[in-house]
């Protein structure tokens, strides 16, 4: 009788472990490349982006930015950076590296602050940290496109 209750025991403790190991692991981000970009251009011919590398389920690298229809990047543009920082106190090199830093610090673009001057930048930023942590959680290499249309609207930290 002993050895009959010792034989069960092994046995439900063997399947205990064999479930658990066998359980679905919380979703975590895949090492590797992952980008979203705004689905299309915005007003002013600007289309925003967030590219991030992740290694052992930490984002290590953030590119947060905007091309126009030739490539040419938002931050490169001195003359806007002159008219923004003038009229807002901000400009795209300023306040791209600054979502891009927290990013990287915080790992969670929920928990990121906007930055006067460049509220609408930051719900854009947000929709599209999202979007790029979720092909890194799916493994999905393609680049995710984010309708922007509603950023304006969204409520921004701060």
């Amino acid at each position: 009788m002993k050895g009959y209750r010792i034989f069960w025991g092994a046995i439900f403790i063997a399947a205990a472990l064999l479930s658990f190991a066998c359980a679905p692991q919380a979703a975590g981000m895949q090492d590797g490349y992952y980008m979203a970009e705004a689905a299309a251009f915005d007003l002013h011919g600007w289309k925003e982006f967030v590219a991030i590398y992740v290694s052992n389920n930490k984002i290590i690298t953030v590119e947060y930015n905007a091309k126009n229809a030739s490539g040419f990047i938002k931050s490169w543009d001195t003359e806007y950076m002159r008219v923004m920082n003038q009229s807002d106190g901000n400009y795209p090199n300023k306040y791209t590296r600054h979502y891009s830093a927290r990013l990287l610090e915080m790992q969670d673009p929920g928990n990121i602050y906007a930055v006067s001057g460049a509220t609408h930048s930051h719900a854009s930023f947000q929709l599209l940290a999202k979007a790029a942590i979720a092909q890194a959680q799916a493994g999905d290499k393609q680049v995710a496109f984010v309708d922007l249309s509603g950023a304006a609207t969204q409520k921004s930290k701060g």
